[in-house]
């Protein structure tokens, strides 16, 4: 009886040590934690556009028929002020005038409905715009540049980043129309951006 007796309290022994070094180990792995503050700063940038300083339009042989040209103007805007408060593009022309006295009526020029893409640079993420813009929409035009009217915008929250605004437009030209004196009409259109939709 008393050797069974030695026996069991040497095995609970050895077993207690072992938990004891198991207790340890868990008490020394475990985890502990600290609060660590993060700060990035950014700076707004600016709202830019690169326009071109010309557009091409299809030359047109008259034929007795109404007949229109086309061309578009391809405007790369870059929002990079993080406000999301949008922007707008808007224009004015002068009437197209030939070298003498014929001209094209005031609102010959127009952008169709589904005439303008917006797309994203190559390389570049943006939000491309959401435009509230009705067409079609008829640029204004004066021997004298009227008002400038908005042919596109980028709503609030959208159109941040880099993207390039395609419009096209066309020039109607009906069965009346002169031929140019000097081969062509012409007419000075002039592009703004502004921020704000």
């Amino acid at each position: 009886m008393s050797r069974f007796s030695r026996g069991f309290t040497a095995r609970l022994a050895v077993l207690g040590g072992a938990l004891g070094v198991a207790a340890l180990l868990l008490a020394s792995a475990a985890p502990s934690s600290a609060s660590v503050a993060a700060s990035l700063g950014v700076a707004a940038g600016t709202l830019t556009a690169t326009i071109p300083s010309s557009v091409s339009l299809s030359s047109v042989t008259l034929n007795g028929s109404d007949q229109s040209s086309s061309g578009t103007l391809a405007i790369d805007v870059k929002d990079a002020t993080g406000s999301g408060s949008g922007w707008k593009l808007q224009a004015t022309s002068t009437t197209f005038k030939d070298t003498g006295t014929h001209t094209l009526s005031t609102g010959a020029t127009t952008i169709g409905s589904s005439s303008v893409t917006d797309a994203c640079d190559s390389g570049a993420t943006c939000s491309t715009a959401t435009t509230n813009v009705t067409y079609p929409y008829t640029l204004p035009a004066a021997s004298t540049a009227p008002t400038a009217t908005t042919f596109f915008n980028a709503t609030a929250n959208s159109g941040m980043g880099n993207q390039t605004v395609t419009p096209t437009f066309s020039v109607a030209l009906p069965a009346t129309t002169f031929a140019p004196a000097g081969g062509s009409y012409t007419s000075t259109w002039t592009i703004t951006y502004v921020s704000g939709p």
